[in-house]
């Protein structure tokens, strides 16, 4: 059953993101909304410039890992964190400016429309997106509509999106994975299967030149490899799940669907961004 009040969490994951961190903070906190910023191991001197701001800010809550263990393992950290004040739905979103501030309220206020559901933000890219990018998040979204129903999730990596919290949980008490960059799309195709629907919000994306302060951390060689495992993984388990099973003499059974096309109007709705 949903929360009938439901209360909202910005949760930032950090990596050695510098000062754009704090811009994003300062950008999330304007809009009057409370923030959990888990820093994952960083090098770079900003744990201890967080602990001092969230000091000062009784919106801001600090979680500093002693060593970096992955996106997937810094988002649970905040999503256990953010359970044990009291909140019931967490918008993650990036440390270094790339998803929109300016279209959080709107993801929020689609969530609380739909408070069992996942809002899936679906990027617009724009000339300036680095090509290969791009053909990344095709052919991930390509493999995702493999295990999922096509369409379903409109973009599977990106990032900027709202969960419930309790089902995201049970989907990381369920698996050893999701812990690094595997997060997004695992996570997403978890929760579908397990009946959560997918809400996908049209956004813009920014992506910023080393100059500008931009920061990826993405490895091709080892990222590409870790999704390609977990697609595989994924896809044995979607089959394991649809062989029938013989439960008695002459009876066979079946896992239900995964999920179904039609029907409700929350399977794989997608609305564009105002």
């Amino acid at each position: 059953m949903s929360d009938p009040y439901p209360a909202y969490v910005v949760l930032i994951p950090s990596y050695n993101t510098g000062g754009r961190l704090f811009e994003t903070i300062a950008s999330v906190r304007r809009r009057g909304l409370p923030a959990i910023v888990v820093i994952d191991g960083s090098t770079d001197g900003t744990g201890e410039t967080l602990i001092d701001a969230a000091a000062r800010d009784s919106g801001l809550f600090a979680s500093v890992m002693p060593r970096n263990e992955g996106k997937g393992a810094a988002i649970l950290r905040g999503l256990l964190l953010a359970e044990s004040k009291g909140f019931t739905h967490a918008l993650t979103m990036d440390a270094d400016g790339q998803h929109s501030t300016a279209h959080i309220g709107e993801m929020i206020a689609t969530s609380r429309g739909r408070p069992g559901c996942m809002v899936l933000a679906w990027p617009l890219f724009d000339a300036g997106a680095p090509r290969i990018r791009v053909i990344g998040h095709r052919l991930a979204n390509f493999c995702t509509g493999l295990v999922t129903p096509r369409g379903a999730i409109a973009d599977s990596l990106f990032g900027f999106r709202v969960y419930p919290i309790r089902p995201l949980l049970e989907v990381f008490a369920s698996t050893s994975g999701m812990r690094r960059f595997d997060f997004d799309s695992e996570a997403a195709i978890r929760l579908c299967w397990r009946g959560v629907r997918p809400v996908n919000v049209a956004t813009p994306v920014r992506y910023f030149r080393r100059d500008q302060g931009g920061v990826s951390h993405f490895k091709y060689l080892r990222d590409n490899l870790l999704l390609s495992r977990m697609y595989l993984r994924l896809g044995l388990e979607r089959l394991a799940r649809a062989w029938p099973r013989r439960i008695a003499p002459g009876r066979m059974e079946t896992d239900p669907p995964l999920m179904r096309r039609g029907g409700d109007a929350g399977d794989g709705i997608q609305e564009d961004a105002a």
